[in-house]
């Protein structure tokens, strides 16, 4: 089971060209089938897509994508930077570069809840916990039960949704962490670059490809890569995260 991790499109950084990115799920609409993290069966050639953040331009731009090739795509949002809704037009909201987009939040640089909810509501997006603010869990004086637990609170009262899933902001984890996480979830991810068996993961954490700065469409599914990141799952499992 393949999982990816993106962040933007027509940013400045973490992020992929509009034009190319397209294509690019032109390409996994053809070949993969697009899944939500369950434990059940899954179909021949699943792919898990996940995007960091929630920034507007996710709304934007690639939602409208995802409906238009009929994808499914994890959402993985802040709740202390989202807003209920903004009149913010989109010059303002788009015209942040990467390293402002959370000092400007209130400028609405992430998507709202309105939005959330009508992409939540619509089958093809499911939103998930990325903490409650962004912070590098390896850090001293992190609130983990706060990170780990509001996040989840907060997202589920305002989109009346279960969240199952934690992406860890930075990849920044270790065991401790990722078993106070398994308390709240069923589903944990980190960055990687390898591929899963299932969504049990790799000793228990989904490792995702990094899919931001696409140079081709598909170039990232060929032989070569795909043979690189069987062998880390391999290495990964003898040992250890």
């Amino acid at each position: 089971m393949i999982s990816m991790m993106y962040h933007h499109v027509s940013s400045d950084r973490c992020s992929n060209d509009l034009e190319i990115f397209e294509q690019h799920l032109v390409y996994i609409s053809k070949h993969f089938t697009s899944v939500f993290p369950t434990f059940e069966k899954l179909p021949s050639r699943p792919i898990c897509l996940v995007f960091d953040d929630g920034y507007y331009d996710f709304y934007k731009f690639i939602y409208p994508l995802l409906q238009k090739y009929n994808l499914k795509a994890l959402l993985a949002v802040t709740p202390k930077y989202i807003l209920e809704d903004t009149d913010k037009d989109d010059v303002i909201r788009l015209n942040y570069e990467h390293n402002d987009l959370f000092k400007e939040y209130k400028n609405a640089t992430f998507c709202t809840y309105k939005e959330l909810q009508e992409m939540s509501n619509s089958g093809l997006v499911q939103v998930v916990s990325h903490s409650y603010s962004h912070k590098n869990l390896l850090e001293d004086n992190v609130n983990l039960k706060e990170e780990l637990l509001k996040s989840k609170e907060i997202i589920e009262q305002k989109l009346g949704t279960k969240v199952e899933s934690f992406v860890y902001p930075f990849g920044k984890y270790n065991q401790k962490i990722l078993n106070e996480t398994m308390k709240y979830y069923k589903y944990s991810f980190r960055i990687g670059n390898a591929v899963n068996k299932d969504f049990h993961g790799l000793n228990g954490v989904i490792y995702r490809i990094d899919g931001d700065f696409l140079q081709t469409p598909n170039a990232i599914f060929g032989l070569k890569n795909m043979l690189k990141f069987r062998f880390k799952a391999f290495i990964k499992k003898i040992v250890g995260n």
